[in-house]
């Protein structure tokens, strides 16, 4: 991993001591001197926060730990990460998912796109190319296929993957307030973070857009054991029905009041 600016990627954790890989992490932080890691261990009943314990006390400096005391689901956990983060000296501010589907590896090309002054986010997408280890079970891909269509048509932006678990941002006033508020929905939360940059901003979403880079993994593949069930999907659909309430009804002026306040 080549240099890079002061970066801290937020690992959301629930139950993840089968499944996570110490090595890998701390291999990375041995590369590169300037990120650094802030695990949200979300309320784990397993041996996950003893884990992240022993990783911390292996390399003090570059890893933070917090435990939340009750599980809250992806969502409010990456909140806590980036809003605890906002105020320390990083530069760029992300999240990844604690499995590593997605190498770390590929942490040094975000943020190579994120030096560009034009750019304040840079989002992972599985995109199925030549020359690329890109790994999913097919009820996954083609299901995703149909999520990301109907996100793109919700938010008026043209994005292949909403829902893969790396993305990196600059820090900025505006990510303070994305983050600011609890989000109104868990599982698809990152559709309803992409909305609220353009409520916040107050431009149309396309504009918004322009300054976000979707990029297609080098690699991705699905970690057996994943937590993602049947029941999942159906969540996905409840909680794309409110996210159409709350960005395409009259609830809106309300959601952008709250976001601004």
């Amino acid at each position: 991993m080549g240099a890079v600016r002061k970066t801290r990627i937020i690992i959301p954790c629930f139950n993840e001591a089968a499944r996570m890989d110490l090595k890998a992490f701390l291999c990375a932080l041995e590369k590169e001197l300037n990120l650094f890691f802030l695990f949200i261990n979300d309320g784990s009943t397993d041996k996950t926060e003893q884990l992240l314990a022993s990783l911390k006390e292996m390399n003090p400096v570059q890893v933070e730990v917090i435990t939340l005391e009750r599980n809250s689901g992806k969502a409010e956990a990456v909140r806590r990460g980036i809003h605890e983060s906002l105020d320390g000296p990083f530069e760029y501010l992300g999240y990844w998912d604690a499995d590593l589907a997605t190498p770390l590896a590929e942490i040094e090309g975000f943020c190579r796109l994120l030096d560009s002054a034009d750019v304040d986010m840079v989002i992972g997408s599985r995109v199925r190319l030549l020359g690329r280890k890109v790994e999913r079970k097919a009820l996954r891909h083609y299901s995703g296929r149909i999520f990301a269509t109907c996100a793109s048509i919700l938010l008026g932006i043209s994005i292949y993957d909403t829902q893969c678990g790396a993305k990196i941002f600059r820090n900025s006033a505006t990510l303070r307030q994305v983050f600011g508020k609890p989000f109104k929905v868990n599982w698809t939360f990152d559709v309803e973070m992409f909305a609220r940059f353009s409520m916040v901003l107050k431009t149309p979403p396309r504009e918004t857009s322009l300054r976000w880079v979707e990029v297609p993994l080098s690699e991705w593949v699905d970690v057996k054991g994943s937590k993602v069930s049947f029941k999942d999907y159906i969540k996905g659909g409840i909680e794309f029905c409110r996210l159409l309430y709350y960005l395409r009804s009259p609830a809106r002026r309300g959601y952008e009041k709250l976001l601004n306040s």
